[in-house]
């Protein structure tokens, strides 16, 4: 880990939380106090978000997007229908 202050003035954005999401897992590897962990979590689950919509629905590697994906490339519809079963 180099350090947020790195990136903080010449990183990319994506650099940046790709940084903070690093220095916060550090942190929670750390097992601080109840309050502490619930913040960090939090601040980590958000930057773990924030990642992932900078780098698009793509880079989710979930079992939805690759189905959806595979429908797009295949020329279906991506809208997904409720059985009225």
């Amino acid at each position: 880990m180099q350090g947020l202050s790195k990136f903080a003035n010449k990183g990319t954005r994506l650099e940046q939380l790709r940084e903070l999401l690093e220095i916060l897992a550090d942190e929670i590897d750390q097992r601080p106090g109840a309050r502490d962990l619930a913040q960090l979590s939090r601040q980590y689950r958000d930057t773990l978000k924030e990642i992932e919509e900078l780098e698009g629905a793509d880079a989710i590697d979930d079992g939805i997007s690759e189905i959806l994906s595979a429908r797009q490339t295949d020329g279906e519809s991506t809208a997904i229908s409720q059985d009225s079963t």
